[in-house]
């Protein structure tokens, strides 16, 4: 938990799902010299004789430091043979503003949780509070998905308070509103459980969802909402983003999120593209 600005905000999860090690790396900078025999890693000087097999990739991949690399990165600044160094991360509670933060970064792959998917509980709730609910029960209810990056519950409730009067405004605008928001297996239960929000609710949540509700209503929400995703940065990227996110000058959000990285990544990437204090 931090406080920026007056405002209480919960800091991203991260785990590493997978590194490829830096032995292909070295492989590929020895290939630009023809230099396999003055490796201080044995696998790499058989490389030069033999194609490695399945257990000599695995070792390769296992290899913790290279002198060669650390000069090409530190002394000749050969920053192209890291390229060949993948890092996968999950990432968990950080911000959609961080997601937009995160696209400058040319070179990544980044899949994030769907809106378009993923929308249909807070429409589920807020149909609920429109049939014998009100305001303030979408507001509860929303508030126990824990869907903000910010903890003060008196904020959150303006924030809640703000996506149901889009939705209130929208549903007045739009003749055939239920038809885009309830999957058609649904819609009875709207007539039938009028009066009864609670049960109306876990009916419509226990009914068919309506899977591309966010297509209509991505509006809504704003930049504090959570979002997941799996990110997956080449080692050369992934100095360029820390260097310039793990900065003061960096949105305190993406800030907290490069540091957490930095903090599940191997210390061999970092003594690669971390420059030693």
């Amino acid at each position: 938990m931090e406080e920026m600005y007056g405002i209480k905000y919960s800091k991203p999860k991260v785990v590493l799902l997978q590194d490829t090690g830096i032995g292909v790396s070295e492989t590929a900078a020895r290939t630009c010299y023809d230099s396999f025999c003055n490796s201080e890693n044995k696998v790499v000087q058989e490389i030069e004789n033999i194609l490695p097999d399945e257990a000599m990739c695995q070792t390769l991949n296992d290899i913790e430091e290279s002198q060669l690399l650390d000069d090409l990165a530190w002394t000749y600044f050969h920053h192209s043979i890291l390229e060949h160094a993948n890092l996968s991360y999950l990432i968990r509670g950080t911000s959609r503003g961080v997601l937009q933060e995160h696209a400058r970064h040319r070179i990544q792959a980044i899949s994030v949780r769907s809106t378009r998917y993923t929308m249909s509980s807070l429409i589920n709730a807020f149909v609920a509070s429109k049939h014998g609910g009100n305001k303030e029960f979408f507001i509860d209810k929303i508030l126990e998905f824990d869907m903000f990056v910010t903890t003060d519950e008196a904020y959150n409730r303006l924030e809640i308070g703000t996506i149901y009067d889009k939705l209130y405004f929208q549903s007045q605008k739009i003749e055939d509103f239920y038809a885009i928001s309830v999957a058609k297996s649904s819609l009875p239960f709207v007539e039938e459980l009028h009066g009864k929000p609670q049960e109306l609710y876990e009916a419509l949540q226990d009914g068919k969802k309506k899977r591309n509700v966010g297509d209509a209503f991505k509006h809504i929400i704003t930049d504090n909402v959570k979002v997941d995703m799996v990110v997956t940065f080449n080692l050369r990227s992934l100095k360029n983003y820390l260097t310039l996110r793990d900065s003061g000058a960096a949105y305190f959000q993406i800030r907290w999120l490069a540091q957490e990285m930095m903090r599940v990544t191997p210390q061999k990437y970092l003594d690669l593209i971390i420059k030693k204090k």
